[in-house]
């Protein structure tokens, strides 16, 4: 199996894979920033055997000082895991509507738990629907899991190592959000606008569009171009650690395993009023 492929299945390979003796788990994360939960969404329909899971809920944890999607607590976790039918060792596909987000937090959280195989439908339910694939309205009962959560396999970044990495000449810390939100132009869901000190803006559509990733190659020559070699330290930020999750997906399908989340984000980072904030175009503006 290529790193791609244990990262990412296509729709026609997910149908083969369901068709057999022992399927993968999979386990639907759609959800929005604002709008109607991604559970109605799920209850119009869904891939046959999928379970819900609330991102909010069940894969983050309480809103608050730490960020608005924080780590879950790792019993909490383990218990909607197990509900979801998620077995030790046992392949899960994640997926959500169509652009990559939630599915990526998804695949981060699980792979942060210490749970492989963990892959990301390319391309979401839209992708799906879109190769002809059955839907169905039906709600599984998947048989209790069993997995253990354990919580560090994947690194993660807390407001002092981000600072220091974005400091530091040495490492790169993305700024995934929009231009406008790192610049401190707008603010839309954070009350200051602005970025880490340091940290280098490269927003999601330029590595991902529509939920799908380009060739390794392109990833690599983009990330390159953001100031990520192969030698330096990468960690990644957004709004909550949602976007940032799938730059961090992205960056292990450009050969860079050990790229951080910083989970709290620019909204763990504004909740303490004495960090500083850089706006304007370049990093330490």
């Amino acid at each position: 199996m290529s790193g791609t492929e244990e990262l990412l299945v296509e729709a026609d390979q997910l149908a083969a894979e369901l068709d057999r003796a022992d399927p993968p788990t999979l386990l639907d994360v759609r959800w929005r920033l604002a709008g109607p939960p991604g559970r109605d969404d799920y209850a119009a329909g869904h891939l046959p055997g999928a379970v819900f899971v609330d991102l909010d809920t069940e894969l983050c944890g309480r809103p608050g000082a730490a960020g608005r999607h924080p780590l879950p607590d790792p019993a909490q976790l383990e218990a909607a895991l197990r509900a979801a039918g998620v077995r030790a060792g046992h392949p899960v596909v994640v997926y959500d509507g169509g652009d990559g987000m939630s599915a990526a937090r998804g695949w981060w959280t699980l792979r942060w738990a210490g749970h492989r195989p963990v892959r990301l439908l390319h391309g979401g339910f839209p992708a799906w629907v879109a190769a002809g694939l059955p839907t169905s309205t039906e709600p599984p009962s998947p048989a209790p899991g069993d997995v253990t959560v354990a919580p560090g396999a994947l690194p993660v970044l807390d407001a002092g190592a981000a600072a220091r990495l974005a400091a530091a000449d040495i490492g790169v810390l993305l700024d995934v959000r929009a231009a406008p939100r790192y610049r401190g132009e707008a603010e839309p869901i954070d009350p200051v606008a602005g970025h880490v000190p340091g940290a280098v803006n490269l927003p999601a559509p330029e590595y991902v569009g529509d939920g799908r990733f380009p060739a390794v190659e392109a990833l690599r020559e983009r990330f390159a171009a953001a100031g990520v070699t192969d030698a330096a330290p990468v960690g990644a930020y957004c709004g909550s650690g949602v976007t940032a999750a799938q730059a961090v997906l992205a960056l292990h399908l450009a050969g860079r395993p050990d790229a951080a989340l910083y989970v709290g984000s620019w909204s763990n980072w504004v909740a303490d009023p004495a960090r500083p904030v850089a706006t304007g175009e370049t990093p330490e503006s």
